[in-house]
């Protein structure tokens, strides 16, 4: 997470910084990142489930590191035609579709049941500590050392988290004899789109997510450069966003609500205050608090959202139904980076963040309103999974 951090602040004002190219080139570049992702989500969740999810881990960060590795070297060398740039997006991307999926299931693997909900909260607040970290350096390194350097970093860090993982042991995740590839495809689809406080939830996220993409990776690097001062007030709105989950991941860790996913939902608008901020052209300081007011929300909600998923799924399955998850939620993530880089060259990005932020506000509200969520209440045997 702390090379991690480097990463969407270095690739978006590196490719900012190259010549002729403009927002909709950034849009695109993260597009062909998110596409792969996409596209082998569900083949990541049958993996997953298949084998040792320590080992499925391992290999993501390793492939991960090389494509990082690949974009530092074009950018430091200059020579970075966005053939090349959406290439290695596109093998990051690829990469991230096999570790999300095993991530969820890991957690699963080695925590009983009753105390997953502290284990997520403590897993954030190490990652959160590091994110924060990473934001802070990465705006001072890419303004001082350049966006090339920061990505060296970030390249690095994948190769640590390798060795890192790769001390992992399992009680056992690889499961022998299973299915063709279709049939684990149609138990994990029948696992997923049988439990509607699940996709619905995830359809809602859907649409949060990339007006996310459109704000954090297009239109809000976008409006740092034009109006806020470049790289390192964005830095500082980024690093209010990481200090605000890591508040939230304590208050998550001591928040026991009788009905988790409900009031996890309830949360969620609040991921659209920065954007309005943004879009209203508020002072960098206000921007900042109503970055911070998002990452509380955001960790409070994953903390409930990770352990009602790892609570309410069956382990044999969960790495597929994460992969479905996955793919729903991470589904409009390249059309929002886009139609964010057009919108910005239409009516601005100050009026794009306002539109997306909206959005954001009314995906959240439709998500409560439904009674599978509104009504839902978690198994009282959280030590047994249906």
């Amino acid at each position: 997470m702390l090379g991690s951090a480097f990463g969407p602040i270095a690739l978006a004002f590196g490719v900012l910084s190259l010549p002729g190219t403009t927002s909709a080139t950034l849009g695109v570049v993260l597009a062909a990142q998110g596409v792969p992702q996409l596209a082998l989500l569900l083949l990541g969740g049958v993996i997953g489930d298949r084998f040792p999810r320590n080992r499925v881990l391992v290999v993501a960060e390793l492939v991960s590191g090389l494509a990082y590795a690949g974009l530092a070297t074009m950018l430091l060398t200059g020579q970075a035609p966005i053939v090349l740039l959406c290439t290695a997006a596109f093998v990051a991307g690829a990469a991230s579709a096999l570790l999300l999926p095993s991530l969820t299931g890991t957690v699963a693997d080695l925590v009983p049941a009753d105390e997953l909900q502290r284990a997520n909260g403590q897993l954030r607040l190490g990652t959160n500590s590091a994110r924060i970290a990473g934001v802070l350096a990465a705006g001072a390194i890419v303004a001082w050392l350049g966006p090339g350097i920061a990505l060296v970093v970030d390249a690095a860090t994948y190769f640590v988290a390798a060795g890192l993982l790769s001390a992992v042991r399992l009680p056992g995740s690889a499961v022998a004899g299973r299915r063709d590839l279709l049939g684990d495809l149609r138990v994990g689809w029948h696992e997923f789109a049988s439990r509607s406080w699940l996709w619905s939830t995830v359809a809602a996220a859907a649409v949060i997510n990339a007006a996310l993409t459109a704000a954090f990776g297009v239109l809000g690097p976008a409006m740092a450069k034009e109006r806020l001062g470049g790289a390192v007030a964005w830095s500082l709105v980024l690093a209010g966003y990481a200090v605000g989950m890591l508040a939230g991941v304590v208050v998550a860790i001591r928040f026991k609500p009788r009905r988790p996913l409900p009031t996890a939902v309830m949360f969620a608008p609040l991921l659209a205050l920065p954007l309005l901020a943004l879009g209203f052209r508020a002072p960098v300081p206000v921007i900042v608090v109503a970055a911070f007011c998002a990452g509380v929300a955001t960790d409070i909600f994953g903390v409930l959202w990770d352990t009602t998923m790892q609570t309410e799924v069956p382990a044999d399955a969960l790495s597929r139904v994460s992969s479905y998850e996955y793919l729903v939620s991470l589904s409009l993530k390249p059309v929002g980076a886009v139609v964010a880089g057009l919108v910005a060259a239409e009516l601005g990005p100050a009026t794009g963040l306002l539109l997306f932020g909206g959005l954001m506000v009314v995906a959240a509200a439709s998500a409560l309103a439904h009674p599978a969520v509104r009504h839902h209440l978690p198994r009282q045997d959280l030590g047994v999974r249906p």
